[in-house]
């Protein structure tokens, strides 16, 4: 899980806050997205108007969330082939187009450009958020059709269910 400052989502001002209308039921991807709503509200923490504060901490985290988000989107996609999801395709290019969207930003702040952390943080909250409650969706409603739950009540995904 992506740890800045803390591993709760916690509520207030523009931060986001967990819901379970948000899980996938698949605990690696929800305990992933809940780490990527805690970076969010770490952006919107550290959005302070101090453009010299903002910068040292962007510069200090940044990297590591974009490794974070790579292997989240890696996680997501992994599954989606394991399952044959028909969407996978589509799924793919939307992660592919976020990624570069954010290494731009990212690349623009290494040369200088400022970087207004608040609407950054939004960016991500509205993109997040978005694309889990629409496209992850997808691929955990088709989940849910192909497969098993285990006495837990977690989904199971076995070979017998994708053969």
């Amino acid at each position: 899980m992506l740890k800045l400052k803390s591993n709760t989502v916690t509520g207030g001002g523009n931060h986001v806050n967990w819901s379970d209308s948000y899980s996938m039921e698949i605990k690696i991807i929800d305990d992933q997205h809940k780490g990527l709503l805690d970076f969010i509200n770490e952006l919107f923490d550290h959005s302070t108007g101090n453009e010299e504060e903002e910068r040292s901490w962007f510069k200090e985290v940044i990297q590591h969330a974009v490794q974070y988000i790579k292997e989240h989107f890696a996680t997501e996609e992994k599954y989606m082939k394991a399952t044959r999801f028909s969407g996978y395709a589509e799924h793919k290019k939307t992660h592919d187009e976020f990624t570069l969207t954010v290494i731009k930003n990212v690349k623009e702040f290494d040369a200088g450009k400022r970087l207004v952390l608040e609407k950054f943080a939004y960016f991500l909250k509205d993109w997040v958020l978005t694309h889990v409650a629409v496209m992850d969706r997808q691929y955990s409603d088709y989940f849910r059709k192909i497969t098993s739950r285990k006495a837990d009540e977690r989904l199971s995904i076995t070979t017998v269910d994708v053969a």
